[in-house]
């Protein structure tokens, strides 16, 4: 099994963030007047939430418009705090109560695109870019047809298909069809595929290669091992836990009840954590056990937490 050991999860999440960054700047370099595109930071259902617009008025110039609270619900509204960390960021006051916007030509795309992601994660909250609307966030990162080669030298295309990951009601056109990955390369491209062709896009990974993934509100990370024998997937449930004994008692007996995963203590945090084989690799397998983990991490995190006297992921102190 992969090792997890030097897993960091807050350099994942701003390496993702990076990323993100970097690809939203090229699409707002090459943005028009045809369309608009508008990233929000809840479900496109939530009339609400917050968001951030990007258009283009004029040719080679973009408007970014990020929603203020005469738009926002209710459960949204922001602080006096975060309206003054938008002016901060470069984001101008709305003259008429509606959004706070910013206008530059499409040279300055690099920019435009760090306003628009302070925005969504230093003054919306949005954790990581997997918690943007999934519909959105297809439009951003939507990559061509990837081609898999297989050991037997033959190559597929595979075309995502738009939606979001929904282990619990079934993945789209699973597959039991066996393949025996040549090396762990081959092996990383067989799960993005696998992925993209659920979520709608390529799946955000970090420098360390790790794929993110959000289920509910859990992040799941999956890893190739070096060796393609197996695919690890771990999310981090438990943070900055009181008392390394106290804990291992407790993920011991955890241990012992569970079926499908494993519980690890590193250092001062909790990780559940599976393995799927990949000699060969399954398709069908890889999405049950991202059901399985999910269901598991989602589940046990808040009371986990509580009782190591640590925090979850996304939460406060417990």
């Amino acid at each position: 099994m992969a090792e997890i050991d030097d897993f960091d999860l807050d350099r994942s999440m701003a390496q993702a963030w990076s990323e993100f960054t970097g690809r939203l700047a090229e699409v707002i370099s090459m943005i028009d007047d045809s369309a608009d595109l508008t990233i929000r930071s809840a479900s496109a259902s939530d009339n609400g939430a917050p968001f951030v617009r990007l258009s283009s008025p004029a040719r080679l110039r973009v408007r970014a418009e990020a929603a203020a609270n005469a738009v926002l619900g209710p459960g949204y509204q922001l602080s006096a705090e975060q309206l003054s960390a938008l002016t901060a960021g470069g984001w101008r006051e709305p003259a008429d109560g509606g959004s706070f916007a910013i206008e530059g030509s499409q040279d300055a795309a690099d920019d435009i695109a760090q306003a628009v992601v302070g925005a969504l994660r230093d003054v919306y909250g949005v954790p990581h870019p997997v918690f943007l609307d999934p519909d959105q966030l297809a439009e951003i990162l939507t990559p061509g047809p990837a081609a898999i080669e297989g050991s037997d030298g033959r190559t597929t295309l595979t075309t995502p298909v738009a939606g979001a990951f929904e282990p619990s009601s079934g993945p789209r056109g699973t597959s039991f069809g066996a393949v025996l990955p040549a090396d762990r390369d081959h092996l990383d491209a067989l799960v993005e595929a696998e992925l993209a062709a659920t979520l709608g896009y390529a799946p955000v990974r970090d420098e360390e290669g790790d794929i993110v993934i959000r289920v509910g509100s859990t992040l799941l990370f999956l890893r190739a091992a070096d060796d393609a024998q197996d695919v690890v997937l771990f999310s981090a449930v438990v943070h900055d836990v009181d008392g390394r004994s106290r804990a291992a008692e407790v993920i011991n007996d955890l241990n012992v009840e569970a079926r499908w995963v494993k519980f690890q203590l590193v250092r001062d945090r909790v990780f559940v954590t599976a393995s799927v084989s990949a000699r060969p690799f399954v398709p069908a397998h890889l999405h049950q056990a991202v059901r399985v983990m999910s269901d598991v991490a989602d589940g046990v995190d808040e009371e986990l937490a509580a009782k190591l006297h640590g925090r979850t992921t996304f939460g406060g102190d417990n």
